[in-house]
């Protein structure tokens, strides 16, 4: 056993009851056995700390923690790390279940590629009621991602790794920041700072976690997981890791999330064109900036792009125009939704 690396599990619980015995039973189920279990009972109203003790009582890599009043994912995070010894690091969520494969086979990705890289999984998602179109959706895009390798040049897009389902060293962990930010949504920003990091992503074939919807989870309730904190989080890593300053920026797209970013680039002071593809709205003045017709890219130089358009049919459609003119994902142009 000690020849094994330890993995240590962090998982932060608010009122999860009526899910976590499956959960915790899906972590003893594991092939995988050298692990340690740390959740932290964020305040929670219902019974989940007293299931939490129960099965602690039962097995002792159950180790658990508690704040006396609702502190939040990222103050849990930061806790249950504080109190882990494992070599590895995981997250998982209190109402999900783990594929009795999941810690092999993360473990051995990392194992295999060594320090530097971050092992991920692709998932599905399940409910109780009818799964949404949107979880759906965000679930095949993961997926794909995991088969092509294209976190990186998708990071604008959504976050790129399920935040239950990530494996990492603990030194990459410290060397990237690990859990100290307050910042919301606390995935996707440590999903940049890997970026920031320069790892590479390392993923398994098959989905190794069942990812629970459900009515009440903190993505639906708490503002903190708003669109708004979104864009908050990826225009300033945008501006810092990505953005060539001595290349026009283009804005395309004049819809809600476009204004939304436009006002941002103004309050910055920075420069930006601003296009679209709705002659409706070409000539009209926002935040200082006109709305162009977006073939005047054409006759930029190497401009950089911000796709702010939602619709597939039109981001289809303005992929097809970058793509003629050679554009480069990641590099030339990205998408923001």
């Amino acid at each position: 056993m000690s020849d094994l690396p330890l993995i240590s599990i962090l998982m932060p619980v608010r009122n999860a009851a009526p899910y976590l015995e499956a959960c915790i039973e899906s972590i003893l189920g594991q092939t995988y056995s050298h692990w340690e279990l740390l959740p932290v009972d964020d305040g929670s109203e219902d019974d989940s700390l007293a299931l939490l003790e129960r099965f602690a009582a039962l097995d002792q890599r159950i180790r658990v923690n508690r704040h006396p009043g609702h502190r939040g994912i990222p103050a849990a995070l930061r806790l249950a790390f504080s109190q882990s010894r494992g070599s590895l690091l995981t997250r998982m969520d209190a109402d999900d279940c783990m594929v009795p494969q999941k810690l092999a086979q993360l473990c051995n990705l990392l194992q295999h590629n060594g320090p530097g890289h971050v092992a991920t999984a692709p998932v599905a998602y399940f409910s109780d009621t009818v799964l949404g179109p949107g979880y759906l959706r965000y679930q095949n895009w993961l997926n794909d991602l995991m088969q092509t390798g294209r976190h990186y040049e998708d990071i604008y897009k959504e976050c790129v790794l399920p935040s239950p389902c990530w494996m990492a060293f603990r030194e990459d962990l410290l060397r990237c920041g690990a859990f100290v930010a307050a910042t919301y949504p606390e995935d996707y920003d440590l999903c940049f700072r890997f970026y920031k990091a320069g790892y590479r992503i390392v993923a398994a074939n098959e989905p190794l976690h069942f990812w629970r919807d459900h009515a009440s989870r903190a993505s639906r309730n708490e503002p903190q997981y708003a669109n708004q904190s979104y864009f908050d989080l990826k225009l300033p890593y945008f501006l810092e890791l990505d953005h060539a300053p001595d290349r026009p920026l283009v804005l395309w797209g004049a819809g809600k999330k476009g204004k939304q970013i436009a006002k941002r680039l103004a309050e910055k002071g920075i420069s930006f064109h601003w296009v679209c593809d709705n002659p409706a709205k070409w000539g009209i003045r926002l935040f200082e900036t006109e709305l162009k017709d977006f073939r005047c890219v054409s006759e930029m130089v190497r401009p950089q792009l911000i796709i702010a358009v939602a619709a597939p049919d039109g981001q289809a459609e303005i992929l097809r125009f970058l793509q003629q003119h050679t554009y480069r994902p990641g590099e030339d142009y990205f998408f923001f939704c």
